[in-house]
């Protein structure tokens, strides 16, 4: 599809009439070396970085965690061969929660933790327009696109409101979450010494001196040029002997997630982006850590720790020294990936990053009719839901 914008870029000339956008739903599997150079080129002038939307990372995931292909890859580009402004995986969805109500929603998977697409910087409102003006004219989309895990007010998150206004209507956040954010101008120690209390501290300290009377405690981080598949087995066996493994959760859980996770950090090693960390017991891994790093980013994917040596807190020891990631020039903040309110990285890591699931409603009289109707059953639910809900001290 071809589409000539009617919303300006910010700071750059809107395209001449003879160079439209063309969007385009594309088979990550069959790219051409053409398509996946401009993609890979995108993610280094993104407006914010997203590892999980960057090639070698989403390629993976519609190969192996999409098998019934329910996901289109959509690709924005400036002309049928100039450079591609925007990429971000979108599906149709036949229920909203419990409702059934048809809409479009960008795709992702369990591990997929974060929901921005990736823009070219400057370029944010002409993705939006653009994106959305093909959604209203797609047949198969419908009502809605929900698009979870945005920075709220980032400079994706304001480029879409601004868009959903200039279309008539209004980019409605619908859920609100907090995560732990490393982003400070401290050093490690001033950090540590700042984050956690004294006594916390203290209590470390003993853990980490019992535990070194077990053996040798080194602490050892993957070198470009260093093996890789021992690291990767050994995270994978750490992970599938915790509580992961009880529940069925762990990447190695499924041959389609652990041909997944060594998929992409096999990939993140190759394109330079890959942190590993562990901490060794006698040279067995007792902690370990996986890091993307998208500067001015980075995202903290995979943790996991023995669980039979929880009482010298392997996992905290790690991030402890984890936090020389402070110096590191091009690195300003790190995304802990965690669930809200995560009981260990709460503790240590002080700055907090906002994510909003945002609802837009697409431009046809019965879509707008739809989206109005959702937004009053949403209003009752919600009135309904806070005087039936126990006051915080309350609840169980």
């Amino acid at each position: 599809m071809t589409v000539h914008p009617a919303f300006p870029v910010d700071g750059a000339p809107a395209p001449a009439a003879s160079a439209p956008l063309t969007v385009r739903v594309v088979d990550p599997l069959s790219l051409s070396d053409e398509l996946a150079a401009a993609w890979d080129a995108l993610a280094a002038e993104a407006s914010e970085p997203n590892p999980f939307v960057e090639r070698w990372c989403l390629q993976s995931a519609l190969h192996l965690l999409d098998p019934e292909r329910q996901a289109r890859l959509v690709l924005v580009r400036d002309g049928s061969a100039g450079p591609v402004i925007g990429v971000m995986p979108l599906a149709a969805a036949t229920h909203y929660g419990r409702l059934p109500l048809r809409h479009v929603t960008g795709w992702a998977h369990p591990n997929h933790f974060l929901g921005l697409p990736l823009v070219r910087a400057g370029f944010e409102r002409l993705f939006w327009s653009i994106l959305l003006g093909w959604c209203d004219a797609a047949p198969w989309a419908k009502t809605l696109v929900h698009l979870p895990r945005l920075t709220e007010d980032g400079p994706l998150h304001r480029a879409l409101v601004d868009v959903a206004q200039a279309r008539g209507g209004a980019a409605e956040t619908v859920h609100r979450e907090e995560r732990a954010l490393l982003d400070s101008d401290l050093s490690p120690a001033a950090y540590w010494e700042a984050a956690v209390r004294a006594k916390k501290r203290k209590e470390l300290r003993r853990q980490a001196n019992r535990l070194a009377e077990q053996g040798t405690v080194a602490f050892r981080r993957w070198r470009a040029g260093d093996a890789l598949d021992p690291w990767l087995d050994a995270f994978l066996d750490l992970e599938a002997r915790g509580w992961k493994g009880q529940a069925g959760s762990a990447l190695a859980s499924h041959g389609e997630t652990e041909a997944w996770f060594r998929a992409i950090v096999t990939a993140a090693a190759t394109a330079g982006k890959l942190d590993l960390r562990a901490l060794d017991l006698d040279g067995r891994p007792l902690a370990m850590l996986v890091h993307f790093l998208c500067p001015p980013g980075g995202f903290s994917f995979k943790t996991a720790f023995d669980e039979d040596y929880a009482r010298f807190s392997p996992g905290v020891l790690l991030q402890q020294a984890n936090l020389d990631l402070l110096g590191d020039p091009r690195i300003a903040w790190v995304d802990s990936c965690a669930a809200s309110g995560h009981p260990m990285i709460d503790s240590v890591w002080r700055e907090r990053r906002a994510l909003v699931w945002v609802n837009v409603p697409l431009s046809s009289a019965s879509d707008r009719l739809r989206f109005a109707a959702l937004r009053r059953v949403e209003t009752l639910w919600r009135r309904w839901k806070r005087p039936h809900s126990l006051p915080v001290q309350d609840q169980p």
